[in-house]
């Protein structure tokens, strides 16, 4: 039982950083300088809201399964209060400060039509340090024994970095009208 217990974990693992990266770049296009228009807009925020809720599906899995397994020690406390587990206190660490971010984007997500856009939007904003937390957790806890779940985490390295290079770096589409427009005499 054990076993399929530390299977769980792993697999399920990988399945948040996978979805965890993918929603990431959804949220890069959706808040990127090129903003999809129309249909095209409506069916990426879904995705993203969407893939969302099956990652916290997935993270709530590897949570279970890696607190019940008994091949390492991680307890309901690690879970919570980042950096108090006995195993792997700096690695675990950094998950629970991913999920800690997690719960409060996911609160104000929820939120979102009750609260002021600039609070809401700010917490989002740390969306940008939870994934390479999470990143970091799962390359360092990875099972680098099996270089095709090292491998996935990696991808999503490489996936996650390039769709924020792209946003960092897009320019605006109506660049030059903006130029002409700061340009004017405004009287």
């Amino acid at each position: 039982m054990n076993e399929l217990l530390w299977y769980l974990s792993r697999a399920t693992g990988i399945a948040s950083i996978v979805l965890l990266t993918t929603v990431l770049v959804l949220g890069v296009v959706t808040s990127g300088r090129r903003l999809p228009t129309g249909e095209r807009a409506t069916i990426v925020m879904a995705m993203h809201r969407w893939l969302s809720l099956g990652m916290v599906t997935f993270l709530i899995g590897h949570i279970t399964t890696a607190i019940a397994e008994t091949y390492v020690s991680i307890d309901w406390v690690s879970f919570l209060i980042p950096f108090t587990s006995a195993y792997a206190r700096v690695w675990v660490g950094l998950g629970t400060l991913a999920v800690d971010i997690l719960a409060a984007v996911m609160v104000t997500s929820l939120l979102r039509h009750r609260i002021p856009e600039r609070a809401w939007r700010s917490i989002h904003w740390l969306s940008y340090a939870m994934w390479p937390l999470a990143l970091a957790h799962g390359i360092a806890l990875g099972t680098s024994a099996q270089p095709i779940l090292s491998g996935i985490t990696i991808a999503c390295g490489a996936a996650g970095a390039a769709a924020l290079a792209w946003r960092t770096t897009t320019t605006y589409a109506d660049r030059d009208r903006r130029r002409v427009a700061l340009a004017g005499e405004w009287s």
